[in-house]
């Protein structure tokens, strides 16, 4: 269970309140009007932005204080990260050890990461020499291999046309299945909750609420979501 026990998160001088449960394995979308503090709650579960007040928690173990790297947690961002001076591989090893010195089983763990998001054969390559869709799958190979129980994303794929977002999201879908990784995935576009997540918590007016069913929610939106997705 991640539990965000009566949390006070700060980003600069703007606060968000979190007190809510997140089920083992659950996918989950992270949903609200522009500038409520979606990512800042993802960041904050990261270990990016501090917890002036109250707790984090998983599987009864406080994440408050520890470092980032210390986290049963990796997160994928919205430009993916990647270092273009690396190889795909190379960029892929960074998620087991930043100084990329890596065993032989290691090695084959990163060429089995890239086979599973389809990039088998392309570890020596660059990023340049990549498509959108297939940097993106990079990223999500980097994440793969960390192995982590919590898998937040923070609008990875938005920059990718409709037919690629979604093949990404059901990727993730497919890999948080068969690792039982907990998700977290923020979103501005409805469609993609209704595509991959069981629930969504919705943030506004500088509270996430606890974790709804997708359908519910969004076909019965409360009024700051209503008017979120009325001018969407």
């Amino acid at each position: 269970m991640l539990r965000l026990e009566n949390c006070r998160i700060m980003n600069g001088d703007y606060a968000v309140e979190a007190d809510l449960e997140i089920a083992p394995g659950a996918c989950v979308a992270v949903i609200g009007p522009s500038g409520a503090g979606k990512s800042t709650l993802v960041e904050a579960v990261a270990g990016f932005l501090p917890v002036t007040r109250g707790r984090i928690l998983w599987r009864g173990a406080d994440l408050t204080r520890q470092a980032p790297g210390k986290r049963p947690v990796a997160m994928l961002f919205q430009d993916g990260n990647l270092f273009p001076h690396l190889t795909v591989a190379q960029n892929v090893a960074l998620g087991l050890h930043a100084n990329l010195r890596l065993s032989a089983a290691e090695w084959r763990q990163v060429e089995a990461a890239l086979a599973r998001v389809g990039l088998g054969g392309m570890g020596a390559r660059k990023p340049a020499a990549l498509s959108g869709g297939q940097q993106s799958r990079v990223a999500l190979a980097r994440v793969l291999v960390q192995g982590r129980d919590i898998l937040l994303l923070d609008e990875p794929f938005a920059a990718l046309g409709p037919a690629l977002k979604a093949e990404m999201l059901d990727l993730v879908a497919e890999l948080a299945r068969e690792s039982g990784a907990t998700v977290l995935m923020v979103s501005h576009d409805p469609n993609d909750a209704r595509r991959i997540a069981d629930q969504v918590v919705l943030v506004a007016e500088g509270r996430a609420h606890e974790p709804q069913a997708t359908a519910e929610l969004l076909n019965n939106p409360p009024p700051a979501l209503k008017a979120y997705l009325g001018s969407a």
